[in-house]
């Protein structure tokens, strides 16, 4: 049994080796190479830049994928299978190598061009920056985007700034004017979409008007001899503060009803208010100020009122009433006469702040307490109770009649005070200390004054000082310097022994007042 064994074993031995050298292609020193090496590569369609390769050849055992973008390992793909990368736009040399069961290698190198498709869908939104004229904020969406850019058509060398889907992104114009605003979508790639539209910047002269914009065109038109123009205040005083104001000068031998006008961007509402106050400064008192209001499209529509001025080389409000005024009749011309009624001499006149007024005296800085008909409410917080007196203690830098009275109740907190709201925001235009006088029963206590938004408390600027005199009259300042005039403080409080609980000791103050 074990001889036939034997002898069956080496019949196969014997086979194989004939085989061998009979069937060269049979063996593995003569197998062949791998053969017909390419790949099926295909794109996504969404801009990922994401590829599925699938390699394909005859006689593989395993692909070798390079991407031939600048990655230095291979992908490994058996056959059938496949491979993804993700690449950026361009052309790639994709080479293949196939190895087959005995080792040998066959490569084949594919070019791969990925190229992005547009976005798609572009909405670009571009809308008014609420309180500022001058500015327009911008989104934008799309498909197939990645991120956004915008010119502005401010600038034709501008840079473009990018932004994000789902971001506003905001732009102040220096002047006024139309521009072409360029929206584009950017794909990844070279691919883009963009959208154009115009947008008109207009900043019109609406009421209240003070003068203070440096992008208004307060633009006058002059009749029968007048001229007007915005010029620094000649005046600044507690009386008027602002650093601008226009100036008509009646030139010798112009015409009695000389004068000048200004219009509106829009009509003057004056369904609630019915009466217009301006501040004015004269050479002379007792002259003619005439204020005429027209219909833009038809000047024959038109209402007047006159007022007598009471103070010269001063400051001081004037109120024109027109009470009962058709609103439907669409008042945008306001026309400004001085001394109507006499020829022109070559003086000048100033007038600002044409606002909108119910008539009633407001409280405002300078603040004495003098007035017969103002009403200085105070409120009252932490322990701590103001109202306005007869001067207790007449004498020295203070002979005033009426002051106010802040008295610091026993066990009052350490912080109460008191504190009064202005009828406008205090204008820092131009000055931008406070003083104010004060009476305490101790040297060496803090004085804070602070201000406050009237919207928004949490809009606030405060400062401390010290008092050096007891039982006496003395001027505190408060130094206010570089104020943001636009956080319009209408609120002042007041703060006597800041720190310290109250003992019931009573505090003085008057004159509170801008100065520089």
């Amino acid at each position: 049994m074990k001889k036939i064994k034997l002898i069956f074993s080496m019949l196969i031995l014997t086979l194989f080796i004939g085989c061998s050298d009979d069937e060269s292609t049979t063996t593995l020193e003569g197998v062949d190479k791998p053969a017909n090496v390419s790949a099926l590569m295909t794109i996504k369609q969404d801009n990922s830049g994401k590829v599925t390769i699938i390699p394909k050849g005859e006689g593989v055992t395993q692909f070798e994928v390079y991407f031939g973008d600048g990655t230095v390992s291979p992908a490994f793909a058996n056959p059938g299978g496949s491979v993804q990368h993700v690449y950026p736009e361009g052309t790639f040399p994709v080479r293949i190598v196939a190895m087959g069961i005995d080792g040998q290698k066959t490569e084949s190198i594919q070019p791969l061009t990925v190229s992005f498709l547009a976005p798609t869908n572009l909405v670009a939104s571009i809308a008014p920056v609420p309180g500022n004229n001058m500015a327009i904020s911008v989104q934008a969406t799309a498909d197939l985007e990645t991120f956004f850019q915008v010119y502005w058509g401010e600038d034709p060398n501008q840079v473009p700034e990018n932004f994000m889907e789902g971001q506003s992104i905001t732009h102040t114009y220096a002047n006024v004017g139309t521009y072409t605003v360029k929206v584009v979508a950017l794909s990844g790639g070279v691919a883009t979409t963009q959208s154009e539209q115009n947008v008109t910047i207009s900043n019109p002269v609406l009421m209240p008007v003070n003068f203070e914009s440096t992008t208004l065109n307060y633009a006058f038109t002059n009749f029968g001899g007048a001229n007007t123009t915005v010029v620094a205040n000649p005046n600044v005083s507690a009386g008027n503060g602002s650093s601008k104001v226009a100036r008509l000068t009646k030139n010798n031998g112009s015409e009695v009803w000389a004068g000048s006008f200004i219009e509106l961007g829009a009509p003057i509402d004056f369904s609630t208010l019915q009466k217009i106050r301006i501040k004015a400064w004269s050479p002379q008192a007792g002259i003619v100020v005439k204020m005429k209001l027209e219909n833009l499209a038809n000047p024959n529509i038109n209402t007047e009122v006159d007022v007598t001025n009471t103070t010269a080389n001063a400051w001081e409000e004037l109120t024109f009433d027109f009470t009962g005024v058709n609103n439907g009749n669409n008042y945008q011309r306001v026309v400004i006469f001085f001394n109507f009624g006499n020829s022109g001499t070559g003086l000048n006149y100033y007038f600002d702040d044409i606002e909108l007024t119910s008539g009633a005296p407001t409280v405002s800085l300078p603040l004495n307490f003098q007035s017969s008909t103002l009403t200085y409410s105070f409120t009252n917080f932490g322990g701590s109770d103001t109202t306005v007196i007869d001067n207790p203690v007449s004498g020295g830098i203070n002979t005033s009649s009426k002051v106010g009275r802040l008295t610091k109740t026993n066990g009052s907190q350490i912080w109460a005070g008191s504190f009064i709201e202005l009828g406008s925001p205090i204008n820092f235009a131009t000055m931008q200390k406070i003083k104010m006088k004060v009476w305490s029963p101790q040297a060496g206590i803090v004085v804070k004054l602070k201000l406050e938004n009237l919207a928004n408390n949490n809009i606030n600027t405060e400062l401390d000082a010290t008092t050096t005199v007891a039982n006496g009259w003395e001027e505190l300042t408060y130094n206010f310097t570089g104020i943001n005039n636009a956080n319009n403080y209408q609120r002042v409080v007041v703060f006597f022994d800041f720190g310290n609980p109250g003992t019931g000791a009573n505090y003085y103050f008057d004159d509170i007042l801008l100065s520089n």
